[in-house]
């Protein structure tokens, strides 16, 4: 009986489990969380941690907080690194959601995971989530779920590559009939470009930056291919030399350098996931080309660099941040139908 009412006082719930960012789409409204992936919680060694902060006003504290509190991110290239963190961090939300019905509500909730994660990384998400306050969790591949947020006809006997790069993993899909036929993940994506930006700041300029100026530079001026105007961006941080304040000012081409081989990297991983796939699916992804989704894919001139580098049309869906999160709705208005494509343990 308990169940039954649960399900009466419940909306169904969508989770875009990102290593960089969670996005929530409840069925009937669309997206109506768009937070960071971090966690601050302040450390005791009598009691249970307490969590003070999640989401964006989390990453705020990122490299400003206390000995006594710390932040973390609790994915790790799309799976979780820290359970309880993620169990806590789930259950927010779905209180969040739910409001005042949150004693009786219970809802069913579907999450995205990488396509190369283990049974036992599967089983992980599933168990924060009914942990977290749901009584049914299904997972869904995220490019299966990229695909149906972009619109693309996955469900025909034709041949469809999507590339989508999050913060953690990079993924590469082939699908046809519903299904992934070929796939690869890589585990190179946007946490990695904030690092080599990060370290090229160390190296060639002698200065220390955080996550959020790497992170701010990324989207500014990051750029995998040359601009009709190179763009710059004034850097502040710590001069590695004397401990003092500095600035200065770098442009899209000296980021372009540092990011060099991490698009090596995704280029090689699409030609290997290619080369697995069959002439027939090849034929159609070069008539109707490769999508990009994910953060990832807002880098500037990426979808030309790759066109150039496959020979194949690349183009950037529409809103790529979301399309996983909408793809997750579309199973949702159909979850009964869909069950036979999830996963559930």
């Amino acid at each position: 009986m308990f169940r039954f009412l649960s399900g009466l006082f419940a909306q169904d719930i969508g989770i875009d489990l990102g290593t960089a960012n969670v996005v929530v789409y409840l069925k009937g409204k669309g997206i109506v969380v768009d937070e960071p992936s971090v966690v601050a919680y302040r450390k005791s060694s009598n009691a249970r941690d307490e969590i003070i902060a999640i989401g964006r006003r989390a990453k705020e504290m990122i490299g400003k907080t206390p000995q006594s509190i710390v932040t973390l991110r609790p994915l790790k290239h799309g799976v979780i690194a820290d359970f309880d963190v993620t169990e806590a961090m789930l259950q927010h939300y779905i209180r969040k959601i739910n409001g005042d019905r949150r004693i009786l509500a219970r809802p069913r909730v579907v999450v995205s995971v990488p396509a190369c994660v283990t049974e036992v990384e599967r089983k992980a998400v599933i168990d924060a989530c009914l942990g977290g306050g749901a009584r049914e969790a299904y997972i869904i591949e995220e490019p299966l779920a990229a695909a149906l947020g972009a619109g693309l006809p996955i469900h025909e006997p034709k041949g469809t590559m999507i590339i989508n790069i999050g913060g953690g993993t990079t993924e590469v899909a082939v699908l046809s009939l519903g299904g992934i036929v070929e796939s690869s993940s890589l585990r190179v994506a946007g946490d990695d470009i904030d690092e080599a930006i990060i370290e090229l700041l160390r190296q060639n300029f002698k200065m220390c930056i955080g996550e959020a100026m790497a992170e701010e530079i990324k989207i500014s001026v990051g750029s995998v291919c040359a601009l009709d105007e190179e763009l710059s961006i004034e850097v502040k941080g710590r001069d590695l030399s004397n401990g003092l304040p500095k600035t200065l000012t770098i442009t899209s081409s000296d980021v372009r350098v540092a990011l060099e081989p991490l698009i090596k990297r995704m280029e090689e991983t699409v030609r290997d996931t290619l080369e697995r796939t069959s002439p027939e699916l090849v034929r159609d992804i070069v008539e109707r080309g490769i999508i990009l989704t994910g953060g990832g894919a807002l880098l500037k001139g990426l979808p030309k660099r790759l066109s150039a580098s496959l020979n194949i049309p690349v183009m950037c869906a529409e809103q790529p941040l979301y399309v996983v999160a909408m793809g997750i709705g579309k199973v949702l208005d159909e979850l009964e139908k869909m069950k036979r494509a999830l996963i559930s343990i």
